[in-house]
């Protein structure tokens, strides 16, 4: 198949095209890096989220909102559906790189991953990028430095002029709805950690919606988690049946029973020390071709309500 990278760096090209109409920023470091800000000193809104949902995916995946309710609330839900779900959902969109460069830090997510592919999941799905372009998308609550895109171009082996990073904090609305996008994603990687192979799932849909964007990063993160793991509903279609299946939504873990701004807390925001069971989509069907279909877990709207706090 064609280049991760280049793909996205197709999309990367659409959002320096129409920085003002996304209302994004754009600036070159000194290095020649791009840094392409979604939301940190931009505010960005729902088409800038969207297109960067997309870049994350590099493309692979139609990304769409729909207006819902969550506890009675209007609310607007990200849509995601691919029929490449184990490279464009674990080998690129996928928050896998974490990126720290002297007093900078950034979670990484994007093709340029598939480009160092170090993780398991470039073995499972058997592959890895070449290209000379990177795109490696920054969820992070300051804009990039010389040294951080550096550090992306070595382990990337690109120059650093061929580096592009897209940046958003947790805290924006970019960041809110390229969380809601992440269910699909959620499914295939809990998948993968249970042992299935990922290649075996065929397409995968997706559904979350999009969390209140808070005022500090430790709320948006919590906020943007209870989206997924409360309010996540995820569809997918598999060649191979598993007795793994019931495990994949967040109800299948110990902790299944607050917001995720009390789970994190009580571990003193130690991710570590969180069950990984709880860290996936709140409903998940499993359709095998040729033999059953499986309906697990159940969105929680008093959950999501508590969390968002909605009034």
């Amino acid at each position: 198949m064609d280049s991760l990278n280049r793909m996205a760096l197709e999309l990367a090209d659409e959002a320096l095209e129409f920085t003002e109409e996304l209302d994004v920023g754009a600036f070159e470091l000194e290095n020649g890096a791009t840094v392409i800000d979604f939301g940190v000193e931009h505010r960005g809104g729902l088409e800038a989220g969207l297109l960067l949902a997309e870049l994350q995916t590099a493309g692979l995946a139609t990304v769409q909102t729909r207006v819902d309710e969550v506890a009675g609330a209007t609310f607007p839900h990200v849509e995601l559906a691919c029929d490449r779900p184990a490279v464009s959902l674990l080998g690129a969109q996928k928050a896998g790189w974490e990126l720290s460069v002297d007093d900078y830090e950034g979670l990484g997510s994007g093709p340029a991953r598939a480009l160092v592919a170090r993780e398991g999941e470039f073995q499972a799905i058997d592959y890895v990028d070449a290209f000379e372009f990177a795109v490696l998308a920054l969820e992070s609550d300051a804009l990039p430095t010389e040294a951080a895109a550096g550090q992306v171009a070595d382990l990337s082996d690109v120059n650093t002029e061929s580096v592009f990073l897209p940046t958003y904090r947790t805290a924006s609305v970019a960041g809110s709805v390229t969380a809601a996008a992440r269910a699909a994603e959620l499914a295939m990687f809990r998948l993968y950690e249970l042992g299935y192979d990922p290649t075996n799932v065929l397409t995968a849909s997706g559904s979350a919606p999009v969390a209140p964007v808070a005022g500090d990063e430790e709320t948006a993160i919590g906020r943007t988690n209870d989206a997924l793991a409360y309010g996540g509903r995820v569809h997918l279609t598999v060649e191979e049946d598993f007795d793994g299946f019931a495990a994949v939504p967040s109800s299948a873990a110990e902790r299944y029973d607050a917001p995720f701004a009390e789970i994190f807390g009580d571990a003193d925001w130690d991710v570590g020390d969180v069950d990984e069971g709880v860290f996936g989509p709140a409903q998940v069907t499993v359709n095998v071709v040729g033999g059953p279909t499986y309906s697990l877990g159940e969105v929680h709207e008093d959950l999501l309500a508590e969390g968002f706090d909605v009034a």
